[in-house]
Formats: structure tokens, C-alpha cells, sequence
């Protein structure tokens, strides 16, 4: 008898046929508690390498490991029932060769449960996205603006605001789509083109910073609650939750101070006797 749940979770090829339908709704978790909120609402949860910065305080993504995004990936699963679960893979882990990346990719779908890997570049990384492609690993691109690369790109700036750069992020695009990834984020490049990629290539685009005209989006979900200090210019803040946080937190604070925390209604009294 089986002992699968009767929930179906979405999957890759699922999420490949909305193009150009309903857009995909995409945001980031790394905890079982966040990834039970985002669930509720989103198509694919992401968890990113962002965590570096988020959770950890890094810079940059450079300095997360495999183990790391095996961790919080196998807590957002453990969260989620519903959403597709892609799991970045981290600097270092695949850009050697296409057996590297094969072995950790395997490594993070074997230990989190997930159900796609995301890694970073185009015409580069081709060759890698259809070895893994072919084996059974289901691969979510991503162009433009690359983190991973901010020691080579200097600074984390808008990518193809002129025209005449626009050629070689086309061609990454092409390449991501003709290697089999099942879609490709699109990060932080001039509307125009991020426009024009979407409607060229066959797999579905998740814009962040690109433009509304992609079939999906995403966000890091700390930046859109308030909880970043200085968010991108193409983040929307959904909430405020800092000064929320931090107000408890001195509310908190002084109640332990002045001993009003704990009250009657937080001790154990005394069993009364029978």
C-alpha cells in the first residue's frame, strides 16, 4: 500500500507550460516556518543563495556552501506541500565541469527532496544545463545580472541599458532554453530586452528587475516584508516588518526589565493536592 501523500506537489514541467499563461508567482524562503507562508500563495519557492546575505550577513553569495543550501533546503521542504522547491547551487559547486555539477546537483535533490536545482550563466554553462538536463535533473536558468559573478562584473549593476550589450545576453537566453532548462530567471536587465527575451524564447522568463511582460516573478521575501535595510531599486515592499519586529522586541525587553514579563498567566503553580 502506498504511503505517498495525496497532495500533489508542482513540478517542473508544470511550471514550464505556463508560458505565456497565468504568470508564475515566485518568492525565496530558507526556514520550515517562512516556507508554510509562502506555500500557501506562490507557485515556486526559491531557495537561494541569498541566504548569504540574508541569513548569514555575507556581502555576496561567493562564500555559501553546498551544505548550507542543503540545510535550508531540506527545511523549506519539510515546510512546503504544494509549491515546486528549487534549490540554488552555490558558488564553486558546478563551474568546474559537468560531472561536478552533476554530483551536486545529485547531492542537493538527494538530501532536500527538491524538486529543481538553479545555477547561474548562459552560453557557459550550456553544456552543464543539458548534462544535467538529460540525467533527470530538472534545471531553472539564470541570465543577466549573475551574483555569483560580482568579483569579475564589479558591481552589482543594471545589465543591456544599451542597446549594443544586448547581443550576448540574447544569445545566454537562447542558449539557457536551447539546453533544456525548463525556465530562466532574468535579473536586472533594461526592460526593452527582458521584454524582447521573453517573447523569443521557448521557456517561461521570471523577471526580478526586468519587466512585467516576463511569465513570471520573484522576490527575495525579506526584501518585500522590510526586513532588508537597503533593498534594490526593483524591489516593492509588501510590508514593513522591521520596526514591527523590533517595537516586540523592546516591548519585550522593558517587560523583563520591570518584571511585568513573566505574569500569573505565564507560571505553573503548585498541583493542588487531592
Amino acid at each position: 500500500m502506498s504511503v505517498q501523500s495525496t497532495s500533489r506537489r508542482k513540478t517542473a514541467p508544470d511550471i514550464r507550460a505556463r508560458k505565456q499563461r497565468e504568470p508564475i508567482v515566485m518568492l525565496t524562503s530558507y526556514h520550515a516556518h517562512t516556507a508554510a507562508l509562502v506555500d500557501r500563495h506562490c507557485d515556486v519557492i526559491l531557495v537561494g543563495d541569498s541566504l548569504g546575505n540574508v541569513m548569514h550577513g555575507f556581502e555576496t553569495t561567493v562564500p555559501v556552501t553546498l551544505d548550507m543550501m542543503i540545510l535550508q533546503g531540506a527545511a523549506v521542504m519539510r515546510g512546503s506541500r504544494q509549491a515546486l522547491v528549487v534549490v540554488d547551487m552555490p558558488f564553486g559547486s558546478y563551474e568546474a565541469s559537468r560531472e561536478q555539477a552533476f554530483n551536486s546537483a545529485v547531492r542537493i535533490m538527494k538530501e532536500t527532496q527538491c524538486g529543481a536545482v538553479k545555477l547561474e550563466g548562459g552560453v557557459r554553462m550550456a553544456e552543464t544545463i543539458a548534462f544535467l538536463s538529460g540525467r533527470g535533473i530538472p534545471v531553472m536558468g539564470h541570465i543577466g545580472l549573475t551574483p555569483q559573478s560580482i568579483n569579475t562584473l564589479g558591481s552589482f549593476r543594471a545589465q543591456g541599458r544599451n542597446e549594443a550589450d544586448w547581443g550576448p545576453i540574447e544569445e545566454d537566453a537562447k542558449a539557457v532554453a536551447d539546453a533544456g532548462a525548463f525556465s530562466v530567471v532574468v535579473e536586472a536587465v533594461a526592460e526593452p530586452l527582458a521584454r524582447k527575451i521573453t517573447e523569443t524564447v521557448a521557456i517561461p522568463t521570471i523577471g526580478i528587475g526586468a519587466s512585467a511582460a516576463c511569465d513570471g516573478q520573484v522576490l527575495v521575501l525579506e526584501d518585500m516584508l522590510g526586513l532588508s535595510p537597503r533593498p534594490p531599486k526593483f524591489v516593492r515592499r509588501y510590508g514593513n516588518l522591521g520596526p514591527a519586529i523590533e517595537a516586540a522586541i523592546e516591548g519585550y525587553a522593558a517587560d523583563v526589565r520591570s518584571r511585568a514579563f513573566p505574569g500569573p498567566e505565564h507560571v505553573y503553580e503548585m498541583k493542588k493536592g487531592r
